[in-house]
C-alpha cells in the first residue's frame, strides 16, 4: 500500500508518522513545488510538481499516482483540497483514493458566510457574521454586536489578511480596498483545537482529540494542553456526521462561559496534529484500516489529559 502526501511543505512530523506506520506495508511519497520544502526529504521518495494554480497540476499528480501505484493520497494545504475533491473520479479511475470529504462539504468549510448560515440555522453557537456592512452597522447601532470585530476574506485560510477592527472608518476603508470580505464577531474565550477522524465505511466519528491552545504562531498552534469534555465530544460528533465529513479534519472552537462556539472547520490534517499522535491518537493507523476495508472502532477520547505540546524550531541542512 503506497500513499502520496501532496504540498508537504514543512509538515515533517506528519510524513514521519506515516513512514513509521507504513513500515513494512508500503511507501510514503511526498510532493511540493520547491526543493526547499524540508518535509519531502522525510519520505521514501519525492517529486517536485507545478503550482496548484497551474493547468497541468492535477495531471502531474495523476501521473505520479500511476507511476508509483499510489493507493491513497491527501493534501496538507487548504487551496488544494477543493481541487482534489473536484477531481475525485479521475483519481478513483486509476485506483487512487483521495482521503478527503466530498466537494460540497469541502467548499462549505471554505466559505465562511455559508458555514455561518449553516451553523446558526442548525442551532450551533458561532460568531455573528456579515457580508453586508450596512447590515452590520444596523446591528451595531441596535447594540446587537460591538467592536472590535474581525474583517477578513470570506474565503481564506492560514490567518491571511485578517484585520481586527475597532471603527466604522476602518471597515469602510477595507471594504473600499478589497472585495468579498466578511465581518465576524470577536469571540473572547479559550481557543480549542480539535482533531477528528470520521470512518469512511460507517460514516461515524471514531476519534476525537481536543486541546486547549496556550499560544499561537503564524496561525497555527504553538503550545497546547490536552483535555477531555464529553459534552464537546458529543457536539463535534453530531456536527461533522451531520455535514458528512470523512477521514481527518481539524476544527477550531472557542469556549466562552462554559459554552462552545464553532469557529472554523478545516477538512485536512491540522497543524497541531503531532500533539494528538504523540498522545496515542494514531490517524495513520486508522487510514491503513480504512484502505484495507476495515471499519474502525470508536476510540473517542482515548488519550491522556494534561499532556503539553511545545513546538520548537528545527533545521534541515542540504548540500547541492
Amino acid at each position: 500500500m503506497n500513499i502520496l502526501i501532496t504540498s508537504a511543505g514543512t509538515r515533517n512530523k506528519v510524513v514521519q508518522y506515516f513512514k513509521k506506520e507504513f513500515d513494512g506495508i508500503g511507501k510514503v511519497i511526498a510532493t511540493d513545488t520547491s526543493e526547499l520544502a524540508p518535509a519531502i526529504y522525510e519520505a521514501d521518495k519525492y517529486y517536485l510538481v507545478p503550482r496548484i494554480d497551474e493547468s497541468n497540476y492535477i495531471d502531474a499528480i495523476l501521473d505520479i499516482c500511476k507511476k508509483e501505484k499510489i493507493d491513497c493520497l491527501f493534501a496538507l494545504i487548504d487551496p488544494e483540497l477543493s481541487l482534489i475533491a473536484e477531481n475525485r473520479e479521475r483519481f478513483l479511475k486509476i485506483g487512487t483514493t483521495p482521503l478527503i470529504s466530498d466537494y460540497d462539504a469541502v467548499e462549505l468549510a471554505f466559505d465562511k458566510y455559508k458555514m455561518y448560515k449553516y451553523l446558526s440555522s442548525n442551532g450551533y453557537k458561532t460568531a455573528k457574521s456579515y457580508i453586508d456592512k450596512d447590515e452590520f452597522y444596523k446591528d451595531l447601532d441596535a447594540g446587537k454586536i460591538s467592536f472590535p470585530v474581525f474583517v477578513k476574506p470570506y474565503k481564506g485560510s492560514a490567518s491571511i489578511n485578517i484585520n481586527k477592527v475597532g471603527s466604522k472608518e476602518e471597515i469602510d476603508t477595507l471594504f473600499n480596498i478589497y472585495d468579498d470580505l466578511i465581518i465576524q464577531e470577536f469571540l473572547d474565550g479559550q481557543e480549542i483545537g480539535v482533531d477528528v477522524y470520521i470512518d469512511p465505511i460507517s460514516k461515524r466519528v471514531v476519534s476525537v482529540f481536543t486541546k486547549e491552545k496556550i499560544k499561537m504562531r503564524a496561525g497555527e498552534t504553538d503550545k497546547a494542553r490536552s483535555f477531555k469534555d464529553p459534552k464537546l465530544f458529543d457536539l463535534i460528533t453530531g456536527l461533522v456526521e451531520k455535514i458528512g465529513y470523512v477521514y481527518m479534519i481539524d476544527i477550531d472552537i472557542f469556549r466562552i462561559d462554559g459554552e462552545y462556539y464553532i469557529s472554523e472547520i478545516n477538512p485536512r490534517f491540522g497543524g497541531g496534529y503531532p500533539h494528538a499522535y504523540e498522545c496515542g491518537v494514531n490517524f495513520p493507523r486508522l487510514v491503513i484500516n480504512s484502505m484495507n476495508g476495515i471499519e474502525n472502532k470508536n476510540e473517542i477520547g482515548n488519550y491522556n489529559e494534561n499532556i503539553y505540546m511545545m513546538k520548537y524550531n528545527e533545521v534541515k541542512i542540504m548540500k547541492k
